[in-house]
């Protein structure tokens, strides 16, 4: 077999006319999926440098303005150094070409029946994060919580404490937790 004239096997597609050197993975920080994703994508080998950022988040909103940043927080989001974004099974496809034991399945996954795999994929995950999030609303675990009192968890942030407003100026300045 002959291979076709002005062709190479090992060149990438598309790299000559919009290159990527460097994408940056918007992810839902309070998401336990996404969190373990970051952490499994950043210990991969990178052919095209990843960066993370929470989704929603000033850093992201400083990054990107003009981003939908509450969408970035139901679908994942990637958006390349030259501006390109990417949304959802895109995203996916495309976070998995910067890594160098995954490029060749994102070529597979960028074909039209590969596309519904990875669309299906994402799918998964996202139906997983609403059962998560309905379950989280109904039990402690996993999500931000609350007190009238001042005091709220985030497993992101950690404690943090912001006084109720005290009308009466008879408030208790202590904290109780």
């Amino acid at each position: 077999m002959r291979p076709v004239a002005g062709t190479s096997a090992t060149r990438d597609r598309g790299a000559a006319r919009v290159p990527v050197l460097g994408l940056t993975v918007l992810y839902d920080a309070r998401c336990s999926l996404c969190a373990f994703l970051k952490q499994w994508l950043a210990r991969q080998a990178q052919l095209v440098p990843l960066r993370f950022v929470p989704a929603g988040s000033e850093e992201a909103a400083r990054r990107f303005p003009g981003l939908d940043h509450r969408a970035t927080l139901d679908e994942i989001t990637v958006v390349g150094d030259a501006g390109q974004v990417y949304q959802g099974a895109a995203a996916w496809v495309v976070t998995l070409w910067a890594l160098r034991e995954y490029r060749a399945l994102a070529h597979r996954l960028s074909t039209p029946t590969g596309a519904r795999l990875a669309r299906g994929a994402t799918l998964a995950a996202a139906k997983w994060r609403e059962s998560q999030a309905s379950q989280a609303s109904r039990r402690w675990g996993g999500g931000s919580y609350h007190w009238g009192d001042g005091w709220s968890y985030d497993p992101a942030a950690g404690w943090t404490y912001a006084p109720p407003a005290c009308d009466s100026g008879e408030c208790s300045t202590v904290p109780t937790r």
